[in-house]
């Protein structure tokens, strides 16, 4: 019944309560705590969220996605030496774990800006038995690093040998390699190919969208894409209705992340004021957001250059 209402309906409250009822009468059962802290922090209980996802870590240490799921809770909280040590557990227990590999690369950018783990991890997976899926994975981090790093070219190389036919199977994934095709032409002043790509995207999101109208991930996805092919209007449309969708008051683990969508898409499309007025938002409370990753993601190159943006990693900046 937790997981039902949980993942079928979202309804929190009551998937809390449903859980509270089954661990008191299940005390030893680690799934339990995982699911609470699951859902407290979606509901802003970040304290009780973490002591939930520790009592699981305790009561079944050789579950590493428990580990997972609390280091990027401390990620979130920017308690970056706990998230540190938490992932370290986490890879003790299982060495080949991409996901923990992947959230390690993610500490370290967020936290110093730092991709030199990314490095780290990649060479560490040439030497884990891939299967299909895990050789998209890592593909799909180079190109992110890559554009992290500017090398549009490589990034451009390495989506592009991602199979269409594999990823089909992954239909978020496929977009999500049109959309990054797409970016990166763009930052190439491709425009032409910028936007053939960007319209394959658009084209896929579209049709998940028939049949999952209500999600906010796909709202902002779309929004992101709209944004970039010059349609601001529509753009604006999508991104305010993905935020309806999942606002940060009825998720506050899940809602910041939409949230960061819609500054994105602020950005791409000139509207400067209420990108830097969402990022100050998310910089003053838990979120995915952080100064080093501001500075770092070519995503907020529109921004750049704008005083305000610039006082508000000073800001920020000076906290860190």
């Amino acid at each position: 019944m937790g997981f039902s209402l949980y993942y079928g309906d979202n309804d929190f409250e009551g998937a809390l309560k449903e859980f509270e009822i089954a661990q008191r009468n299940l005390p030893n059962e680690a799934e339990g705590y995982l699911a609470l802290g699951s859902i407290q922090r979606r509901l802003g209980k970040w304290p009780e969220s973490n002591a939930s996802l520790e009592k699981a870590a305790s009561l079944d240490p050789k579950d590493s996605w428990v580990l997972q799921n609390l280091a990027l809770s401390y990620q979130t909280l920017r308690d970056f030496d706990a998230a540190n040590k938490t992932i370290d557990r986490g890879l003790k227990v299982n060495p080949d774990g991409f996901g923990l590999w992947e959230i390690k690369s993610k500490l370290a950018i967020a936290e110093k800006g730092d991709l030199s783990v990314s490095e780290k991890a990649f060479e560490a997976a040439k030497s884990i038995p891939m299967n299909a899926e895990a050789k998209l994975m890592i593909a799909a981090g180079r190109v992110d690093v890559f554009l992290l790093e500017r090398k549009y070219e490589e990034a451009l190389h390495e989506a592009e040998s991602l199979s269409d036919g594999l990823l089909a199977g992954i239909p978020a994934a496929l977009c999500g390699k049109y959309y990054l095709l797409g970016f990166a032409r763009k930052a190439l002043h491709d425009e032409a190919g910028a936007r053939v790509a960007l319209l394959k995207a658009k084209d896929l999101v579209d049709a998940q969208l028939k049949q999952s109208a209500d999600s906010p991930d796909l709202r902002i996805q779309l929004a992101k894409i709209l944004a970039y092919l010059g349609q601001k209007d529509a753009a604006l449309a999508e991104a305010r209705r993905a935020t309806e969708l999942l606002p940060e008051s009825k998720d506050a683990f899940g809602g910041p992340e939409i949230t960061e969508g819609v500054a994105e898409v602020c950005a791409a499309v000139g509207e400067n004021a209420r990108a830097i007025e969402l990022l100050d938002g998310l910089l003053g409370k838990p979120s995915p957001v952080t100064v080093e990753l501001l500075k770092l993601s070519p995503m907020w190159d529109p921004l750049r250059n704008d005083p305000r943006f610039q006082a508000l990693l000073e800001k920020y900046g000076a906290k860190v």
